[in-house]
């Protein structure tokens, strides 16, 4: 199959999503009735896209099941067993989405046997491991993005956290002052998680308390985090993690165990096609503690912010150290010449901006913004021509 195909995907609904920025990405009324939060892209058996393909519109797993060395090319296909190895999604949270951390691969093969000898269903609401793979992903900010991710350096913890809960938590203040290393850092969130009911209540009491007298966003972020989750334990978070605003363009990467959380903002999402969570708070969900815990990575220290390296005129890469995905952009101006590309995996095309012609031997495609196309391996070369901005999700090369 070396048919470029355009993509019908699906807008997931929930309830910390946005009323606007899908609906305007997609050219789509806004606000929209519903809050929208993702647009998925990718063969997710939960949400996978459809395609038109020998006059049927098929789902894009069906066809790749069908056309695997066509589609995801012979290296791929063999290394990820017949399937598309990531998930591509636009993001768009208007409220702060749950505390949570990913397995590495040894975690995900051995949390998934586990539960499934356990007999635990894998839609039960306590289960923690859906598929046996591990979840690293990459968020590349459309508009300014505030999040959370990693441990902040114990001695901003500390001092954060005196200023914020000095009676509450003072013994646990003094156990991370004693040990400040990552078995200390360990101690001192497993203390966090596991309080009393009246001790976690009289703990975000204070916090909220001296928080309302500060003006940095640190505890602005707290006093917005206690507004949507009043009894939870993790509207101290941003006292404790790395709080992180990317500017447009600006990504990060987060690997297995890292603690984190979107908070507020528009952006481009890239996955691994799995979907195993571990929660750690700001969440009605189920949250395991001793589990979270096997997963964390307790290496304090500050979060690095990925920008675009350039690759050629018209695309730069976001590095990172995924095997499963990697992120670029294009970007097309008038009277550039054609962006000439060669797949060589599956690749999936988002324009974020604009409107482009996409050409493959005798394939004309006009793209415009918030549409999206899937280019096979067998395609073999492709152009682009236009005024646009692109995101691309590919395999990056062995």
């Amino acid at each position: 199959m070396k048919q470029i195909s355009m993509l019908k995907n699906t807008v997931q609904e929930y309830a910390w999503g946005s009323y606007t920025a899908i609906a305007e990405l997609l050219g789509n009324t806004s606000p929209s009735v519903n809050p929208q939060a993702e647009l998925w892209m990718g063969a997710h058996p939960k949400a996978p896209s459809l395609i038109e393909y020998e006059g049927k519109c098929l789902s894009l797993a069906e066809v790749i099941e069908n056309n695997p060395e066509d589609i995801l090319g012979k290296a791929a296909a063999g290394k990820f067993d017949n399937r598309l190895p990531y998930l591509f999604k636009v993001l768009a949270a208007a409220k702060p989405l749950s505390i949570q951390a990913h397995p590495n691969q040894k975690q995900a093969e051995e949390g998934f046997e586990r539960e499934n000898r356990l007999g635990i269903p894998l839609a039960a609401p306590n289960r923690n491991y859906k598929d046996s793979s591990r979840k690293p992903e990459c968020l590349c900010a459309l508009t300014r993005f505030w999040g959370m991710r990693g441990f902040r350096p114990i001695p901003e913890i500390l001092s954060l956290t005196e200023k914020i809960c000095p009676v509450e938590l003072e013994q646990e203040i003094r156990n991370l002052r004693k040990q400040p290393d990552s078995s200390g850092l360990e101690s001192f969130f497993h203390a966090l998680m596991t309080l009393s009911p009246e001790r976690k209540r009289n703990t975000v009491t204070q916090a909220v308390r001296a928080a309302q007298k500060e003006d940095d966003p640190i505890f602005k972020w707290i006093l917005r985090l206690y507004d949507d989750y009043p009894e939870d334990i993790g509207v101290l978070s941003p006292a404790f993690l790395n709080l992180i605003c990317l500017e447009p363009g600006q990504a990060m990467f987060l690997p297995a165990g890292e603690l984190h959380a979107y908070l507020d903002g528009t952006g481009i999402e890239l996955m691994a096609n799995s979907d195993n969570v571990l929660r750690g708070g700001l969440t009605p969900k189920h949250i395991d503690v001793p589990e979270l815990l096997r997963v964390l990575d307790f290496t304090a220290g500050k979060p690095d912010v990925i920008l675009p390296r350039k690759i050629s005129e018209y695309e730069s890469i976001y590095d990172s150290s995924a095997e499963e995905f990697v992120l670029s952009v294009i970007s097309l101006a008038p009277g550039m010449s054609d962006a000439q590309f060669f797949p060589r995996s599956v690749e999936i095309l988002l324009c974020t901006q604009g409107a482009a012609t996409l050409t493959a031997g005798e394939q004309s495609l006009s793209v415009v913004k918030g549409m999206s196309v899937m280019v096979p391996c067998a395609a073999e070369t492709y152009h682009l021509r236009g005024n646009a901005i692109f995101y691309k999700a590919a395999v990056p090369s062995s």
